[in-house]
């Protein structure tokens, strides 16, 4: 089934309309006809399944029959991802897609400097979406994570939210497994949590000021296992575990 995304506010109605990269991937990749099926996802839950009715020059037109709901999941769970050089930070926000992250903060840390106005901060953040929306429509979520801005972490322990658990993956000796603070937060509060950040460093890990000022704020230390994992896999180790634990089905 070939899936395509669109804004909530263009999914009302029997018929949606495709255009942009949706129509061309649609009629010049994919070279979809009259009468194939599609699915449309919206990113707040709906699944769309349709048929093409019409494919123009620039434009495909769907016919809807069936509208699916898919709740969310029951943990919100939130990564706060330094940025790493390159375009690593890419692929880690494919795999949290995959696994169920509703929110994604990349952050500027002291060991990769990069220094973005607010334009080139906005640039950052659409492109970043963008390879949500492409992984939500790949791996067929129904929920679309919000990409923000890249902030310094300073300006995200100001403004971030109240979160039931709050965890930053440490390389420190005193730390514990991911799994037995999700135990010892059930058997305290009787239940596992609703909401969840976890804390990724960069390439080199956060300086010692920055683990300090993230563990004021609350966040637990929690280990990665014994070896120096590479940043991609310390976040996909940290989501896999949330997933496994919060998420089941």
């Amino acid at each position: 089934m070939h899936r395509f995304y669109l804004p909530p506010d263009r999914c009302a109605g029997d018929t949606l309309r495709l255009d942009g990269c949706e129509a061309h991937h649609a009629l010049h990749v994919l070279r979809l006809q009259p009468g194939e099926p599609a699915t449309v996802l919206d990113g707040v839950g709906h699944e769309i399944l349709a048929t093409v009715a019409a494919a123009g020059r620039d434009a495909v037109t769907l016919s809807v029959s069936q509208r699916n709901f898919v709740p969310a999941p029951p943990c919100s769970v939130t990564l706060l991802q330094a940025v790493p050089k390159g375009k690593i930070i890419e692929s880690i926000i494919q795999k949290a897609v995959e696994l169920g992250v509703r929110r994604i903060v990349p952050v500027l840390s002291e060991r990769v400097v990069t220094q973005l106005d607010d334009a080139d901060a906005k640039n950052k953040r659409d492109k970043w979406q963008h390879v949500a929306i492409e992984a939500i429509k790949q791996c067929g979520a129904a929920w679309l994570p919000q990409v923000e801005s890249p902030l310094p972490i300073a300006r995200v322990l100001a403004g971030r939210e109240p979160f039931d658990l709050s965890l930053i993956g440490s390389l420190q000796w005193e730390r514990r497994h991911p799994r037995e603070v999700l135990r010892g937060f059930a058997a305290q509060h009787g239940g596992s949590p609703r909401s969840v950040e976890v804390w990724i460093g960069p390439e080199g890990d956060f300086t010692p000021a920055e683990v300090k000022a993230i563990q004021d704020s609350g966040a637990q230390p929690v280990s990665l296992g014994r070896l120096v994992l590479r940043v991609e896999t310390a976040a996909l180790y940290c989501l896999s575990i949330l997933h496994y634990e919060l998420q089941r089905d």
